[in-house]
């Protein structure tokens, strides 16, 4: 069962900012601050910067094929099940991690609020925390739409805070706290290698890629959204940390696991403390509720691809969302919130980064396998060197690391390969490297199962409902032939293989044909004819589809015509006629439609090209 659409351009912006918003602003910074000094907003603002570069590929691959599991999705049909699969494993426990750490902050600001040490002989840290754990993963099943409209309320009011602070604090600022503006002994490589430090901040663009498939409009309303969101949150927060290192010490920054609120306490006092909290509050809480209905769809999306058990694929009839994985996906929250998760945040930025690499890597692998039903609605611009260049500052990043956040990976890794090996390595699919290998050593690997798969996610995609023409391209003739030829040797051809299926002799067919062509050509550009001709009888009606690789001379004008689709009906049939006459024409003008009709290599790809043009439908 597929998941509701609910999901419009403002709950992708707010679901991607709250996912991104939370610990990377109101914690992180004094951590970031002992490593570089007052650069260190500079660092996160060429963390937004190398996160937007990485995210144009994701938002690609979000548009091409909206569906849940996100980056997963993406790296499976791409790099294969067994890529996928470790990448999947690794994003949905990334993605937990960073929920279980913003319920934690959440539970410990409420701690302190409150003055509660412990509820009734346990730890009333970890009791708020599965307390509010249980809250979200119940929200999240009862409905995305509701989740997401919590989302929308929670960032609008964040954001607001947020301002509120750069606003009035940005007249308090003494030019003197920035120097010197990089440590001693720090250089630009401590500049950037805090960016990679920092990049956690951005991980929540990943969220919204999980969740594509509930986005309505996804062509439209996930690059305005993700682009937007990655862009004022970046803004947001250079300008925060501008405002918190030109009015803390130094020494009261560094190491500070609440800078913002100790800023906000020296130039608006208590009140501004206790805004900037409940801020902090907000931030935590969008991160927690964002994080599960994200981390949730890749379990969902492993189990479609039979990657795991079947039953964290079920989907709430009543609900229509992914309750066992929501519920599956909850409970190892309230696990992790037993474990220490200082090093594994720093993994998760690994985790993060490592995606954003087989995100490029799938882009590079898609655009050149020359997959035809691989159509983003979004092209990240200055293809190939924007993922080039991304991969290997991405993976300095991950290097300068350490080898203790590499070593937490790398055992994340293996545990997914040892489920793939365990539970999925029996589950064949094709994928896009296939396509590659196929067009560099011209062996037939595939049966192009990939190209219906992506065939499907369209139609989808684009909400297209199938209609009488579809009906008839799925059931027409397809004639490939080579070599050049005159029209009436390729109208020859056509009868000579089709006329049995029209109930008449093919020297019949032959007649009507070269009688139509006489009347005008049937050329409609040097690369098109459509020949069209009646039939006699009731209820008969055929199109067929005919594609010459080196062209056939209809005319002087049209001496090289490489797409040929002969329409034959009976009087009966005229409106169908007039239907498929119209269709074609439209989905010809495409710009696109010249290169893929050479390109294509089988008679299913052909039809395809009809099949998925872009045309006027009657609904």
């Amino acid at each position: 069962m597929g998941l509701k659409k609910n999901l419009g351009l403002i709950d992708v912006f707010c679901i991607a900012t709250g996912a991104m918003i939370s610990s990377g602003i109101f914690i992180l910074p004094g951590l970031a601050f002992s490593h570089v000094g007052p650069a260190v907003f500079v660092s996160y603002f060429l963390a937004g910067i190398l996160a937007l570069a990485g995210v144009l590929s994701v938002i690609e691959l979000a548009t091409a094929m909206p569906r849940a599991g996100g980056d997963y999705y993406f790296i499976t049909r791409s790099m294969g099940p067994m890529t996928g699969t470790v990448s999947g494993f690794l994003s949905w426990f990334a993605l937990s991690l960073k929920s279980a750490f913003a319920i934690f902050g959440l539970s410990e600001v409420l701690c302190l609020l409150l003055g509660i040490d412990s509820i009734m002989g346990m730890s009333a840290l970890f009791v708020f925390a599965t307390g509010f754990t249980v809250f979200f993963t119940l929200l999240n099943i009862f409905g995305v739409k509701e989740a997401a409209k919590l989302e929308v309320l929670l960032v609008v009011g964040l954001i607001l805070l947020m301002a509120f602070y750069i606003l009035f604090g940005i007249t308090h600022v003494q030019i003197s706290r920035f120097d010197p503006f990089v440590f001693k002994g720090k250089g630009f490589n401590s500049v950037l290698s805090t960016a990679g430090f920092v990049f956690i901040s951005f991980g929540g663009l990943l969220k919204v890629a999980s969740i594509a498939e509930e986005v309505n409009k996804p062509g439209r309303n996930l690059p305005i959204g993700m682009i937007s969101s990655v862009v004022a949150v970046t803004v947001l927060y250079a300008l925060m940390l501008l405002v918190t290192v030109g009015i803390l010490h130094a020494d009261n920054l560094t190491g500070s696991m609440t800078p913002v609120a100790d800023a906000a306490r020296i130039f608006m006092g208590t009140p501004g403390y206790v805004a900037i909290t409940i801020a902090a509050v907000l931030a935590f809480v969008t991160t927690a509720n964002a994080g599960i209905m994200s981390a949730s769809r890749y379990p969902l999306a492993l189990s479609r691809d039979k990657l795991a058990p079947g039953f964290l694929g079920f989907v709430s009839r009543r609900f229509e969302t992914p309750a066992v994985s929501v519920a599956f996906t909850g409970l190892f929250i309230i696990l992790a919130l037993t474990l220490e998760l200082k090093i594994l945040v720093k993994a998760a930025s690994t985790v993060i980064l490592t995606t954003y690499i087989l995100a490029n890597l799938s882009i590079i692998i898609l655009r050149e396998s020359k997959a035809m039903n691989y159509r983003p609605t979004f092209r990240a611009p200055f293809y190939p060197w924007v993922q080039i260049v991304s991969i290997v500052l991405f993976g300095f990043l991950i290097v300068d690391m350490g080898f203790g956040a590499i070593e937490i990976s790398l055992s994340m890794i293996a545990a997914g390969l040892i489920i793939y090996m365990f539970y999925g390595r029996k589950t064949h699919g094709e994928y896009a490297f296939l396509l590659l290998l196929e067009r560099i050593t011209n062996r037939k690997l595939t049966s192009h199962n990939l190209e219906s798969e992506l065939k499907e996610v369209i139609r989808e995609r684009d909400g297209l409902i199938k209609d009488d023409f579809d009906d008839q391209v799925e059931s027409a003739g397809v004639l490939d032939l080579k070599g050049p030829m005159e029209s009436d040797e390729l109208f020859g051809k056509i009868a000579d293989n089709f006329a049995d299926d029209m109930n008449m002799s093919s020297e019949k067919m032959l007649e009507l044909m070269k009688a139509r062509e006489e009347e005008s050509s049937t050329a409609i550009s040097p690369f098109v004819a459509i020949p069209h001709i009646i039939a006699e009888g009731e209820k008969c009606f055929k199109i067929i589809i005919v594609r010459c690789s080196e062209g056939a001379k209809f005319s002087e004008e049209a001496d090289s015509v490489k797409a040929v689709f002969v329409i034959i009906g009976s009087r009966d049939m005229r409106n169908l006629h007039l239907k498929a006459l119209a269709a074609i024409a439209q989905i010809v003008q495409n710009k696109l439609f010249e290169g893929r009709w050479a390109q294509v290599n089988d008679e299913k790809q052909l039809r395809d090209i009809l099949l998925l043009g872009k045309r006027k439908r009657n609904q």
